[in-house]
């Protein structure tokens, strides 16, 4: 198996609140690591261990196999929770787990597509059986919807160009083809920034591939409703944009009362379901990143269900 190194893993698990006796889950099971950890602690408790990607699942039920039915591997979508979790009889859970980055394995495995380091198809899909690829994308979106993505996931400032320059080199069908294309569409300035020229577009396109800001928005009404009282969930980002989702979602929960301020007396009903544990999302400690250099931009928001 791959080295892959869990983000934020004491800090997961230390606001995890584990109970011997618990029911928990872990929504992006990855290479297991957090997985391992929360199953160390359980007794008669049991861990639901979901990933859509079933390289995943085999080689974490490998890491994960001495923990024999404490754990259920699932393959699904983290948006299908309610789905998943109604499929196994189970209603309430004491904690949730969401790391939304793309594992380690994943992106030095040169097959997936998703580095723009090294040479592979245009996949970027984290169930292999999913029929839209990046190359679909790529090679088959109008100018307007490639520009869109680009624009609204990757944060890029010249997306206009790049989106415009990929329609004219159709068909592009490797990452490395994708890449040269992107840096032709950019100022000699934005070449010589530290952050690859590439990253934000690959970044939107690996989004729109796997509709990864529309499954975070569905997982965390599910989640938070599938929470026991002072249950905990915790997710981990990479990006202002899924941070951006887990904030909205979290303050429309935690505000409570949505009235006018000049009612005298609250009519809506609504109350406060949730409320975050730390004001301020947990980062990497410096010693983390001198051993995991691609946890730098992971934020851990932890939010507990009254």
């Amino acid at each position: 198996m791959e080295k892959h190194i869990p983000v934020l893993l004491n800090e997961c698990i230390s606001n995890l609140e584990i109970k011997a006796d618990g029911i928990y889950v872990d929504g992006t099971l990855g290479r297991g690591g957090h997985s391992e950890k929360i199953a160390e602690k359980l007794q008669s408790g049991r861990l639901i261990a979901i990933d859509r990607d079933e390289t995943a699942i085999r080689e974490a039920g490998e890491r994960l196999a001495p923990f024999g039915d404490k754990v259920k591997l699932v393959k699904a979508n983290f948006r299908d929770i309610g789905a998943v979790l109604d499929s196994l009889s189970i209603d309430k859970v004491d904690g949730m787990l969401f790391d939304l980055g793309v594992s380690s394995p994943q992106l030095d495995d040169g097959e997936r597509g998703f580095s723009y380091m090294a040479d592979a198809p245009l996949d970027m899909r984290m169930d292999r059986d999913e029929a839209m690829s990046a190359w679909n994308v790529v090679n088959e979106w109008s100018e307007a919807e490639v520009g869109r993505i680009i624009r609204d996931y990757g944060e890029e400032r010249y997306w206009r160009s790049i989106a415009e320059r990929i329609v004219r080199a159709r068909p592009v069908n490797t990452t490395l083809e994708l890449v040269d294309v992107i840096k032709s569409a950019m100022p000699a300035k934005a070449l010589r920034e530290k952050q690859h020229p590439a990253k934000r577009t690959f970044q939107a396109i690996r989004i729109a591939v796997n509709d990864e800001l529309g499954a975070l928005a569905d997982m965390l009404d599910e989640a938070m409703e599938r929470l026991k009282p002072g249950g905990r969930l915790c997710v981990i980002t990479f990006h202002s944009l899924e941070d951006k989702i887990v904030k909205s979602a979290v303050k429309s929960r935690e505000d409570g009362c949505t009235c006018p301020p000049e009612f005298p007396v609250c009519v809506c009903g609504f109350r406060q379901t949730v409320r975050r544990v730390t004001k301020k999302p947990i980062v990497p400690t410096d010693e983390e990143l001198e051993i995991n250099p691609r946890s730098r931009s992971a934020k851990l928001r932890v939010i507990e269900k009254l």
